[in-house]
């Protein structure tokens, strides 16, 4: 009784979840840099690939927050629907980057210099930029700059789209709707359910499986779902999935008045390395707030962000080949 009892209201949650017009949420990394290193380490990457201390930091502490925004409710939603996006990137020393979709306009700001030693890449300076390349400072000192998407869309199709090319299908309803059975299906045969009281009022639901198992059993349900799937979507063969871990996962959701306001996913254990201390993935919910478009962002001119950062580009590896 307790796993049906369980899974109802979780499954209650989601579909109250669905039916908003409005969705914020925030990703975080429960880690650190050691577990991270040692992570990488366990990949074997080629010598002078190796993740980077500044990297590892950085990671360690982001954390993304999300909001869409829709005319319809999220579960009801194609893309033609959704009218607002945002997407925020931060760490404890502040924001990294942050992404606006608000009607026509994309925005976009950034700290490329954090960005750019974190990843270990050179980044132009405002300075040695030629006086006509304004828009392009504005993105280099980290201000709010906006695009056309419009026209944007139009001068990647006039660099890279063949003739008479037609945009990719979306998923359909009838699709999207097949993959949530399937998954509910897989979620009720292999998922065991146990449900706990906090002091808050608020009720945690624990969901257990073993991963590989998980994981295979849904992709055998969706397979037949195949070539419904956008173009490049490939789903890996059940012999792909054979050195997975099998070790048991457990999400830990967070409810309260019936609503999902978090859920934590241990992963340590997937990694199959003692020096992986901690790792897990952290969702928290928080009232959707709608995206608006910032105040005074510059509007950047395609040709003139494209040449200007190839320019800029190539002056930056003419020095550093200089100082080889």
């Amino acid at each position: 009784m307790e796993q049906l009892s369980a899974g109802k209201k979780l499954d209650e949650a989601f579909e109250k979840l669905a039916s908003e017009k409005t969705i914020s949420f925030e990703l975080d990394l429960d880690t650190d840099a050691q577990s991270l290193k040692a992570l990488d380490a366990s990949s074997e990457p080629e010598p002078g690939e190796e993740l980077p201390d500044e990297a590892a930091e950085l990671f360690s502490g982001a954390k993304i927050s999300f909001t869409v925004h829709s005319k319809k409710p999220i579960a009801e939603s194609g893309e033609k629907d959704y009218v607002g996006m945002a997407v925020k990137i931060s760490t404890k020393d502040g924001d990294l980057t942050e992404y606006r979709v608000i009607g026509d306009y994309v925005y976009i700001r950034s700290d490329l210099e954090s960005v750019g030693k974190a990843i270990g890449a050179p980044v132009p300076q405002a300075q040695d930029l030629p006086p006509e390349a304004s828009g392009l400072k504005k993105v280099l000192e980290g201000e709010w700059v906006k695009i056309n998407a419009k026209e944007m869309e139009k001068t990647a199709a006039e660099m890279g789209a063949e003739p008479g090319a037609k945009p990719e299908p979306e998923l359909d309803a009838a699709t999207q709707k097949q993959l949530l059975e399937a998954l509910r299906g897989t979620i009720a045969r292999e998922v065991d359910f146990k449900t706990a009281g906090d002091k808050d009022g608020s009720e945690h639901i624990t969901a257990t499986a073993p991963f590989r198992t998980l994981i295979t059993e849904f992709l055998g349900e969706i397979r037949p779902l195949a070539k419904k799937l956008p173009p490049g979507v490939e789903l890996p063969a059940d012999k792909d999935l054979k050195d997975a871990p099998n070790t048991k996962v457990t999400a830990d959701f967070t409810l309260k008045n019936g609503e999902l306001t978090e859920v934590y996913v241990d992963l340590a254990k997937l990694a199959e390395n003692a020096k992986v201390k901690k790792l897990g993935l952290v969702v928290r919910m928080s009232e959707g707030r709608t995206p608006t478009a910032p105040a005074g962002a510059t509007e950047l001119d395609i040709e003139e962000l494209l040449g200007g950062f190839g320019a800029a580009m190539m002056e930056e590896e003419e020095l550093a080949e200089d100082a080889a």
